[in-house]
């Protein structure tokens, strides 16, 4: 999820129906300029170069959001019902409409990922690693990094360790996710909100860092250099 703010002018954005490496290209109808959904930057026209301001966003179960937000607003759009069409798609081992741009048997084609790129580092996280490790302290391009993730929902979130000059180092909590402790205070977090719920931090929020939820094929497409979170190099 992206501002549609840029230099103090709002844009308004489409589905060019244009691919590169399986991603979606986005244009604005100012100026024309095709956008990377991916990389939220622009990749030809007027603006090449721009990028967008990463708006943070949750990929969640409506049950999960629901209980933290009751009072949303749900907008539905397309397809209603119990079955998902593209059931078929996520099933098969096709790695999106235009096949693979390099190949890369770290993962299978459609394991899904959080990916994180800062700086000239890019690492995945695979879910299924994220299934038996829910939190994982790290750092990414220099930058100390969170990673929550919880299984029940399959919601993944990144947010930068750093607080007020200090890094902090988080564990589970005896509740487990999404309740987390971090070992310089005995803080008490809610992990997947990135709030402090008591102790000496209670009341601080952590800052959320872009990340992607991701095919394995789509992410590695784009940053072929990437590391992969738990696996030797």
């Amino acid at each position: 999820m992206y501002s549609r703010d840029i230099d103090g002018q709002v844009y308004t954005f489409g589905v060019s129906g244009k691919l590169i490496r399986n991603v979606m290209v986005m244009f604005d109808r100012e100026t024309q300029t095709l956008w990377s959904q991916l990389l939220g930057k622009a990749v030809r026209g007027e603006l090449v170069g721009t990028e967008l301001e990463f708006v943070p966003y949750w990929l969640t179960t409506w049950q999960e959001w629901h209980m933290r937000e009751p009072e949303t607003l749900a907008l539905v759009k397309g397809h209603q019902g119990s079955a998902d069409p593209y059931q078929s798609y996520y099933e098969s081992p096709q790695a999106g409409v235009l096949g693979e741009a390099f190949s890369d048997d770290r993962l299978y084609t459609k394991q899904y990922v959080i990916g994180v790129a800062q700086g000239d580092e890019a690492m995945a996280y695979p879910w299924l690693t994220l299934n038996d490790e829910p939190v994982v302290n790290d750092v990414v391009g220099g930058t100390p990094v969170l990673i929550v993730f919880n299984a029940d929902s399959a919601t993944g979130v990144v947010f930068d360790r750093r607080l007020n000059g200090q890094t902090l180092t988080f564990h589970l909590a005896d509740l487990g996710v999404p309740t987390l402790t971090d070992a310089e205070t005995g803080s008490t977090w809610d992990g997947l909100g990135g709030q402090a719920l008591d102790g000496p931090l209670g009341g601080t929020q952590l800052a959320r860092v872009k990340s992607t939820a991701a095919f394995w094929f789509g992410w590695k497409d784009s940053y072929p250099e990437t590391q992969v979170y738990g696996l030797e190099e």
